[in-house]
């Protein structure tokens, strides 16, 4: 009897010890996020001549640290050190057009896909060319470092004899295009249609071809995290699916773009 009232006691104690563990994981809050974006990429992310970042990715990693009640901080990073920085902890987390791709998934995790954008290629109007080797075969497109664009057009069109030309940032890539040392870009189509192509110096360039649609590039755009980091997932996803609910992630995709970038079902 008295080793049953002991095991009984054992079990009382393990079960409160694990209601008092719960309690407390239910009540860990994350007090800040710090996000990496490369400020070169409009409407996504980029600065004021006054210097303040902004941006559809700004706007939305805000709603989600006010979601959280956790204070947001910026890091500007190169597009392409992003995963290593991530990994050697320069910052939390990945919110700058990010595609989920199998090849990054061996190093780093991601959130729920937020939203997703498609690629196409750029060119000057009239040029004729199309998003294929062969239209592209002895041409040089350009291409920013670290993207599923480049790794597409390494895969699929450099082989070929296609000149594929990686930049450290989107500005760099569109400067070439203008001053003719480049024949094409490869880019988000949305980022050129906003970005580039509304403003003056892209006036004589048009999104060239069909968008181009392959498990290279990838099922939509998500939050890039270390290995492991369980807690800050969870955070991020419970966070997006309440913009969802209750309007935000809309209100914040209508202010940047014509066409809904919502992933669909």
């Amino acid at each position: 009897m008295a080793h049953s009232r002991f095991t009984a006691r054992l079990r009382n104690t393990v079960a409160l010890a694990l209601l008092a563990g719960c309690a407390f994981g239910a009540q860990a809050k994350i007090d800040q996020v710090r996000f990496a974006v490369d400020p070169t990429y409009p409407p996504f992310e980029s600065k004021t001549p006054q210097g303040k970042l902004v941006g559809f990715d700004i706007d939305l990693g805000n709603a989600l640290c006010a979601q959280m009640q956790a204070k947001c901080v910026w890091v500007e990073s190169q597009f392409d050190g992003m995963i290593p920085a991530l990994k050697a902890r320069k910052f939390d987390a990945i919110l700058s057009d990010m595609g989920v791709t199998e090849e990054r998934l061996k190093q780093i995790d991601f959130t729920e896909p937020m939203y997703d954008t498609h690629v196409q290629l750029m060119a000057r109007k009239g040029s004729g060319l199309l998003p294929t080797a062969e239209s592209l075969k002895g041409k040089s497109v350009g291409v920013e470092q670290g993207t599923v664009q480049e790794r597409y057009a390494r895969a699929k069109w450099q082989p070929h004899g296609v000149n594929v030309v990686p930049y450290g940032d989107q500005a760099q890539v569109e400067s070439d295009l203008i001053s003719g040392r480049l024949d094409a870009v490869f880019t988000d189509a949305a980022q050129a249609a906003i970005g580039f192509l509304k403003h003056p110096q892209g006036s004589d360039f048009a999104l060239a071809g069909p968008i181009v649609q392959d498990p290279l590039i990838g099922p939509g755009t998500a939050i890039g995290l270390r290995k492991g980091d369980t807690e800050l997932k969870a955070a991020l996803n419970n966070a997006f699916d309440e913009l969802k609910k209750n309007g935000t992630f809309d209100t914040i995709q209508k202010r940047y773009f014509a066409t809904d970038i919502s992933v669909q079902p």
